[in-house]
């Protein structure tokens, strides 16, 4: 089956526990529809660059996946037409990166700089 990283934000009003409760919720979709959540993450609640509908801040989330193509299109659909879910962007990838992603190396290294002071 191909591979793919979901990328979504949540609107910021809503709580970390509802956040995390939509990153579930899309992954039962998926594998309802026959796919598999390979690793799922949780980024936290982040300023965008520019407004989307009237918020300033978002709750990030990230998927990696293992789906075909028609469980893509259903939770794509399903988070489009989700009152909390802002944007969602995936991405087919040809193999899956071991370890966290980027986002999440980034914090590990600012919590032991701190650490370090």
């Amino acid at each position: 089956m191909p591979y793919y990283e979901h990328v979504f934000i949540a609107r910021q009003d809503l709580s970390n526990a509802q956040a995390e409760g939509l990153v579930e919720h899309f992954s039962t979709v998926l594998a309802d529809n026959g796919g598999n959540v390979v690793e799922s993450e949780y980024w936290g609640v982040k300023t965008m660059a520019y407004k989307i509908n009237k918020n300033r801040k978002g709750h990030y989330a990230f998927l990696r996946t293992d789906s075909p193509s028609a469980a893509v299109q259903e939770m794509e659909r399903l988070m489009r037409l989700h009152d909390d879910v802002m944007r969602v962007m995936t991405v087919k990838v040809d193999a899956h990166d071991e370890g966290p992603s980027i986002q999440m190396q980034k914090r590990d290294e600012r919590d032991r700089r701190d650490r370090n002071r």
